[in-house]
C-alpha cells in the first residue's frame, strides 16, 4: 500500500504544484510574454514606420536635388544670357564709339584739307603776284614772257 499512498501523495503534490503554478507563476509569465510580444510588435511597427519615413525622406531628397539641379541650370542659362547681353552692349558701344572716332577723324581730315587748300591758294596768289610783278618789270616781249612763264612753272 505504500506504493499507492506514495503515488497518491505525489499526485496531490503535483496537483498543488500545478494549481500554484497556474495561480501565481503562470499569469506573470503570460503577462511578461504578452508585454514582450507587444514591444516586439511596436518595434516592428516602428521599424516599418522608419522604413517608410526613410523612403519618403529619400524621395524628398531626390526631389530637392532635382529642383536644385534645375535651379542651377536656370541660373547658368540666365548668367549666359546676361553675359551675351553684356557682350552685345559692349559691341554696340564699341561700334558707336568707332563711328564717332571715324566722324571726328573725317572732320579733322576735312579741316586739314581746307587749311592745305588755303595755304596753297596763298602760295599761288603770292607766286602769281610775283610773276606778274616780274612780267611788268620787263619789257613786254612774247619770247621773254614765255620764258618767264616756263621758269615760274618750273618752280612748282
Amino acid at each position: 500500500m505504500e506504493f499507492n499512498v506514495t503515488l497518491l501523495g505525489q499526485a496531490i503534490t503535483f496537483a498543488i504544484l500545478v494549481w500554484f503554478t497556474m495561480k501565481f507563476v503562470w499569469p506573470p509569465l503570460t503577462n511578461m510574454m504578452e508585454e514582450r510580444a507587444e514591444r516586439i510588435a511596436d518595434g516592428l511597427a516602428a521599424a516599418e514606420r522608419g522604413k517608410q519615413d526613410l523612403e519618403a525622406a529619400e524621395k524628398r531628397v531626390a526631389d530637392e536635388l532635382r529642383q536644385a539641379k534645375q535651379q542651377a541650370t536656370e541660373l547658368i542659362l540666365a548668367a549666359e544670357k546676361r553675359a551675351n547681353q553684356i557682350v552685345e552692349e559692349a559691341k554696340d558701344a564699341a561700334r558707336t564709339e568707332g563711328a564717332k572716332l571715324v566722324t571726328e577723324a573725317k572732320s579733322q581730315i576735312d579741316q586739314e584739307v581746307l587749311r592745305a587748300k588755303e595755304a596753297l591758294r596763298e602760295q599761288v596768289a603770292g607766286l602769281a603776284v610775283a610773276g606778274a610783278e616780274k612780267i611788268l618789270r620787263k619789257e613786254i616781249d612774247a619770247a621773254k614772257h614765255a620764258d618767264l612763264l616756263a621758269s615760274i612753272k618750273a618752280e612748282f
